[in-house]
């Protein structure tokens, strides 16, 4: 079951993206950032309203270094996103799962706790090279920088979900936990949009002036966010870390989806095998770590 919340997930982040891009057209990263933790903030207010839940929490430290490193990473991304070609950005930003793997590894080998799962961490690595299969990434010697901040961007995003994961080991919803990430973005968005706005105009202005369009688009970027992060919280709580980070790849396969019926994208034949190998590996990953549990459990 909780391969399918991260399916789920990366079905609505893809949908998530495709109001990103047509958003960037008229409104500033901070004025996305922002609105798409506002629109979650208010959303899970409700709910917790209305289910007579409580917001608060004992573990406000967690909260905050997740939000830290998660926004972070957030900015990161787009700003790789205006420096580089998009395929290449999005593959170094698709290195968390790796990244993962590698902390996992690390910190099993430093403690000797737990054995490393070869299995899952070479379905992770096969699904990066259908990735990058699909993507074809490319870099010039000028955009070192970018390229820099994007690999910065998936090893943030990695620790992000690796905190997500001890949230929810420690008992902590999915509702408060996307709650606290959607203020981290709207403190986030806010200070940047004014500081940016000011050395721009010498005024400080929260927002420009917003078409009905732009508040769809906005609105839309808040509700599936919300939405995706709530299944993806629920999915790295429930399942084993590294078959949720392996099926973080199906985002790619989405997006390509949606790229080529909005926008008319032609995917070559090295694409199409990409896709396959992203969601054979994706289901190799998912099989094995279901006969690894039959295993401990029989024992």
């Amino acid at each position: 079951m909780q391969s399918l919340w991260m399916l789920f997930a990366s079905f609505v982040f893809a949908i998530m993206g495709v109001c990103v891009k047509l958003a960037s057209a008229t409104s500033s990263t901070s004025e996305i950032v922002m609105c798409r933790g506002l629109v979650g903030m208010l959303l899970i207010a409700g709910f917790a309203r209305m289910q007579r839940v409580s917001l608060r929490t004992t573990l406000p430290w967690h909260h905050a270094w997740r939000g830290l490193v998660g926004v972070t990473a957030l900015w990161l991304w787009f700003f790789a996103i205006g420096q580089l070609p998009l395929a290449t950005a999005m593959t170094l930003n698709y290195m968390a799962p790796i990244w993962i793997a590698a902390i996992v590894f690390t910190l099993g080998w430093w403690h000797k706790q737990r054995r490393f799962e070869w299995g899952l961490a070479a379905a992770i690595i096969t699904s990066f090279a259908g990735v990058a299969l699909l993507l074809k990434p490319t870099i010039h010697a000028e955009q070192w920088l970018g390229g820099l901040l994007a690999l910065i961007s998936g090893f943030l995003s990695a620790l992000a979900y690796i905190q997500v994961k001890k949230l929810g080991q420690l008992g902590e919803p999915e509702y408060r936990v996307v709650f606290y990430f959607s203020v981290s973005g709207v403190i986030a968005g806010l200070l940047s949009g004014l500081a940016d706005s000011y050395l721009r105009t010498g005024e400080f202005h929260i927002l420009h002036t917003l078409s009905s369009t732009d508040f769809l688009l906005l609105g839309s970027i808040g509700l599936t966010a919300t939405i995706a992060q709530i299944a993806m919280t629920r999915a790295y709580r429930l399942g084993a870390m590294l078959v949720t980070a392996n099926l973080q790849y199906t985002g790619i396969v989405f997006s390509s989806i949606w790229g080529i019926l909005i926008w008319g994208d032609h995917l070559e034949l090295s694409g199409w095998l990409g896709i396959v190998i992203i969601l054979v590996s994706g289901v190799a990953a998912t099989f094995y770590n279901a006969r690894s549990s039959i295993k401990t459990v029989g024992k």
